[in-house]
């Protein structure tokens, strides 16, 4: 109920409170009833300002609330929701374009429905009508789900996805929430680190011995930041324990383009690397120095252009909308350079006020646009990845985003990056090493994963690397 409320009150303080007389004349009041009602329930919430009623909304039937699960609690929780989104609905100033969905993941929703053999119509019925979502936002995720589906099934608990996190970056942008370590006061551990990381990669090979290795994900941070020999040695060391030709998908994120180099990128193409990320996050020189990057519109240009020259035939470039003093002709810019260099893949961003962030201290002084605005750079953001012949193909949302919107990932028809899928659907085993890395054990016929933690301290995983294979082995001698 809580993030239910946030989503229209962006910022504010909630409370919930046992007594109505600790609500004052400066505060909104928010008040559900639960009933029973001879074999069934109704919700029922009214909002009141000034002891006023203000707006209020029922839901008269609990028992005919259908979401593909019988659950009694599962009902009564989207039918008390229901009710609050109604009413607030009728007095916010915020839009809530999916509904009463506050989670991450709204495809795995569709998943599950599809799983039910439940059809296309319904599953649109249940989005628009239980869970409120906007037509064009249940359309979407639809879509999306439609296809993951080769990609991701049939489910399989001997087949899994490693993620290898390279905790370090050249700088830290504004709002990253990332595990990352300045590069600068850090460098000396970089070989440490190389080395304890080959280590958990070996024990990890012992582990999963019997099972089969699907995608390679090597993210940060920022992996390209790292020394050419390093990152090398690190790749080198994935093919030679799990085999290169057992690998279907390798990605190495590249991030700021000011840590790509020749030497670089030409060790990544030696190593047979298809797929990369160059993530300019905007094309504006202002809000690129606003946000805390060290490169340069030029710079993106020209690393891009070097990497197609090197044969990449694969790369995907990060934008978010809503940064700091942006407007939609700001937006419309970036849009046009990225249509002009044409890469296969495009993720398009909502900017999110994260919690560990520097922008979360200090968001007090930049200049931040409505949900409106933001909107219609989604929008803006959408017909040019049509016009670059790009499809959604991968779809999450975050807590605290600006305007309650979310991300898409969009590519070109057989580029799509298929861990992305894995990870957003949690449908299959990643095995996370590394700093900050999260392991997530897939139990498929009980549709249920477990989330194993590495320890987000650099100098903590230095120390305790043998701790993080143990913790992962314990779950993973369970599947």
């Amino acid at each position: 109920v809580r993030e239910l409320i946030k989503l229209f009150f962006f910022g504010k303080e909630i409370k919930f409170i046992k007594d109505e007389k600790a609500c004052n004349e400066y505060n909104i009041l928010i008040k559900n009833c639960l009933r029973k009602a001879k074999d069934d329930y109704f919700s029922l919430t009214e909002i009141f300002k000034n002891g006023k009623i203000v707006s209020s909304s029922s839901i008269e039937s609990i028992n005919n609330i259908y979401v593909g699960k019988d659950d009694l609690n599962k009902k009564i929780k989207t039918g008390i929701k229901q009710s609050i989104y109604e009413a607030i609905s009728k007095i916010a100033k915020l839009e809530a374009p999916w509904g009463i969905l506050t989670g991450v993941r709204p495809v795995k929703i569709v998943h599950d429905l599809m799983d039910k053999q439940i059809k296309e119509e319904g599953i649109y019925d249940i989005l628009k009508n239980e869970y409120k979502l906007y037509p064009d936002r249940a359309r979407l995720i639809i879509d999306v789900a439609k296809k993951q589906r080769s990609f991701i099934y049939p489910l399989s608990k001997d087949r899994f996805s490693l993620y290898i996190s390279i905790p370090f970056c050249p700088t830290r942008c504004i709002y990253c929430s990332f595990p990352s370590n300045s590069l600068e006061v850090s460098k000396k551990y970089v070989d440490e680190y190389t080395e304890k990381l080959i280590y958990e990669l070996t024990e990890i090979k012992k582990i999963m011995k019997n099972k089969n290795i699907y995608t390679v994900y090597i993210g940060g941070g920022t992996p390209t930041a790292i020394p050419t020999e390093n990152l090398n040695k690190i790749i080198k060391s994935i093919y030679n324990l799990f085999g290169r030709e057992n690998i279907k998908e390798i990605t190495v994120e590249a991030g700021m383009p000011d840590t790509l180099t020749v030497e670089k990128l030409q060790m990544l193409r030696e190593n047979y690397i298809e797929r990369i990320s160059i993530n300019p996050q905007t094309m504006n020189l202002k809000t690129l120095e606003t946000i805390g990057r060290m490169h340069t519109d030029k710079d993106i240009i020209r690393t891009f252009n070097l990497a197609r020259e090197i044969g990449f035939s694969n790369i995907n470039m990060d934008i978010i909308m809503g940064l700091p003093g942006e407007d939609i002709s700001d937006v419309k810019n970036t849009l046009e350079i990225i249509s002009e260099l044409r890469p296969e893949n495009l993720t398009v961003h909502t900017l999110a006020v994260k919690r560990v962030s520097k922008f979360r201290k200090t968001i007090d002084a930049y200049s931040l646009k409505d949900q409106n605005t933001i909107n219609s750079m989604l929008e803006l953001s959408k017909k040019y990845a049509k016009n670059m012949g790009l499809l959604p193909y991968y779809l999450y949302r975050q807590k605290q985003m600006l305007g309650n919107l979310e991300n898409i990932g969009y590519s070109i028809e057989g580029k799509e990056c298929i861990y992305n899928m894995l990870i957003m659907e949690e449908r299959e085993t990643i095995i996370a090493l590394g700093a900050g890395g999260v392991s997530k054990i897939f139990y498929p016929n009980e549709n249920r994963f477990e989330r194993v933690p590495n320890v987000k301290s650099l100098k903590d995983y230095l120390l305790r690397t043998e701790e993080m294979v143990e913790r992962k082995r314990k779950f993973i001698d369970t599947i």
